[in-house]
């Protein structure tokens, strides 16, 4: 019970982290995680390699440590899939977001649901294998009928909690797309 309960937190924390990637017309540090800079040879992410802030709701502000890397910084933001265009002034580099057309945001309303979607199925797959597992523990005399059924019981409300979950998360990127 706990590792399925586990496994369906882990489902939780990945759609998260998807939804933050997901830009909803407003600067958000999260989109650049998964952005890796050139650092001396090494991949670094770009929170590692200087302060990164948002001043204003559409605008990110990279501000590097090391004056050197604004180059590499650049080009690791033209190269990842955010779809933004970086300004060097020469001592930070900035990022503009555009407002979202009408059709983007429907676009990404539909992402968002897809991905929200994909979440539950993984929810209800944790909760089978977790009611298989109980069988066999059955078939194998390790529980009995009781056990079985109140076990099916307790792994349909945590499905039940989580899927709610999944819901309000959806519904709360969705509002926040659409808002202009």
């Amino acid at each position: 019970m706990k590792t399925a309960e586990s496994k369906m937190n882990k489902a939780i924390n990945v759609l998260t982290s998807e939804f933050a990637a997901i830009r909803a017309g407003r600067a958000n540090p999260a989109l650049l995680d998964r952005v890796t800079v050139d650092y001396y040879g090494v991949p670094t992410p770009v929170n590692q390699v200087g302060s990164v802030s948002v001043p204003e709701a559409r605008t990110i502000i990279i501000q590097p440590w090391d004056a050197t890397i604004l180059s590499e910084l650049e080009r690791a933001i033209l190269k990842s899939d955010i779809g933004i265009t970086p300004n060097n002034d020469g001592k930070v580099i900035r990022l503009n977001f555009p407002p979202l057309t009408e059709e983007r945001r429907r676009e990404l309303v539909k992402d968002v649901s897809k991905k929200g979607e994909a979440a539950k199925v993984a929810v209800r797959n944790i909760r089978r294998e977790a009611i298989d597992r109980f069988k066999a523990q059955k078939k194998n005399n390790e529980i009995t009928e009781d056990d079985l059924s109140s076990l099916e019981e307790d792994i349909q409300k945590l499905t039940d909690k989580f899927v709610k979950e999944i819901d309000k998360l959806t519904d709360g990127k969705e509002k926040e797309i659409l808002e202009v």
